[in-house]
């Protein structure tokens, strides 16, 4: 078990990484042009309202004592009020976080299911034409934005082909299966074109590995030496770029979001954005900072399960 005694001193390392997040979302966000006071009342509000809600919101505070509350709020389990919604940004957020859960998830599960099976066929026929192909398809795929192949996607099987809905989310589960298939396929894609490169030469250095040719040696057929001990070796390095990539990848659920008008966290972002609501900016930024850190803390567990060898 001292392997796994990272899991005790790691979380600690990471609070000066999420504290450090928090300054820079609350600076940036107070850096974005415009008066969150004045998209409230709008262009014709008066100095004594803007004023108004200024202190209603806390706004008319020095920015570090602004801090000093929004780290206090933290602490109390809460991340103020929406100057949009009205409502606490907890429970806000709450409400949102399904879609953008249930569309990461899919997305990796359907970007896995990609890679292996692309890498695999690569790796057993290295320098040959099927290798040589999906080198050339994990190439182009890396090149295409999402925003570009969520479109592409939109108008094939929603707009001609008519067997997939266009945007939203659905109100039961078939339906909510159903909407979340070309947003994850949108993520997926890109996604896998990197697992693909990374499992496809983990694979070939594994199949050349002694482990392997011992396997052959007992006379083990190539398909079981394949599925046995070069694909579980290789899945390793895979598994810490899938970790390393979780950032882009709840990045790319803003653009896919927005794009196929999902209700999720990505969405809340834009909006808030546009519409200076200060305290939802940094809920997100922070619940996706945290969900970040997580997701690593687990890939870093799942790595020593997997490899004995590893030590962290």
């Amino acid at each position: 078990m001292h392997r796994y005694k990272f899991v005790l001193t790691r979380p600690l390392q990471f609070l000066p990484v999420i504290f450090g997040i928090s300054v820079i979302t609350f600076i940036l966000v107070r850096l974005i042009p415009g008066d969150p006071a004045r998209n409230i009342l709008g262009t014709r509000a008066t100095p004594a309202a803007l004023a108004s809600i200024r202190a209603q919101y806390g706004l008319d505070q020095p920015m570090w004592l602004q801090y000093v509350y929004f780290l206090k709020n933290l602490a109390n389990g809460e991340m103020g009020k929406s100057i949009l919604y009205k409502i606490d940004v907890l429970k806000l957020i709450v409400t949102r976080i399904e879609p953008t859960l249930a569309l990461v998830v899919s997305s990796v599960v359907l970007s896995v299911l990609i890679a292996v099976p692309m890498a695999a066929v690569a790796a057993r026929n290295a320098g040959r034409a099927p290798d040589h192909a999906v080198r050339i398809v994990s190439t182009f795929g890396i090149g295409f934005p999402p925003f570009w192949l969520g479109l592409m996607l939109i108008i094939l099987f929603s707009v001609e082909l008519g067997v997939l809905p266009v945007s939203g989310y659905g109100a039961t589960i078939g339906e909510k299966l159903s909407h979340l298939v070309l947003p994850s396929l949108t993520v997926a894609l890109s996604l896998s074109t990197v697992l693909t490169r990374s499992l496809r030469a983990a694979m070939i250095e594994q199949l050349k590995s002694d482990v392997a040719t011992a396997a052959r040696a007992r006379g083990m057929p190539e398909r079981i030496v394949f599925w046995r001990h070069v694909l579980p070796n290789s899945l390793v390095p895979t598994i810490n770029l899938l970790a390393v990539n979780i950032g882009w990848l709840i990045g790319g659920t803003v653009v896919v979001e927005s794009v196929f008008a999902l209700p999720g966290m990505g969405q809340l972002l834009v909006r808030a954005i546009f519409s200076r609501d200060y305290m939802v900016v940094q809920g997100v930024a922070m619940v996706f900072a945290c969900a970040t850190v997580l997701i690593n803390f687990i890939a870093d567990i799942v790595t020593v399960a997997v490899d004995p060898r590893v030590k962290l």
